[in-house]
């Protein structure tokens, strides 16, 4: 099996026209399409506005006061 994304095009009675690497052999395949809601034409006319990722402070503190990481413990003097 071996997933291809390629751009499709769709003719108005309904067949479609895509652009294959050269190593698919010649014959019928069976194959899975999946169409996006929008076209091409209609996501580069018109750019999407994503709301921003809101991440809130997580305060965790020390495990343990005894626990302390230096750079020297965890690396060599060389």
């Amino acid at each position: 099996m071996k997933s291809i994304e390629t751009i499709a095009t769709v003719t108005k009675d309904g067949k479609i026209t895509a652009q294959l690497p050269l190593d698919i052999p010649e014959g019928e395949h069976q194959v899975v399409i999946v169409i996006d809601k929008k076209s091409l034409v209609q996501k580069q006319g018109k750019k999407e506005k994503k709301a921003p990722l809101n991440f809130s402070a997580y305060p965790v503190g020390l495990v343990s006061e005894s626990l302390i990481f230096r750079r020297e413990d965890f690396y060599a003097n060389d």
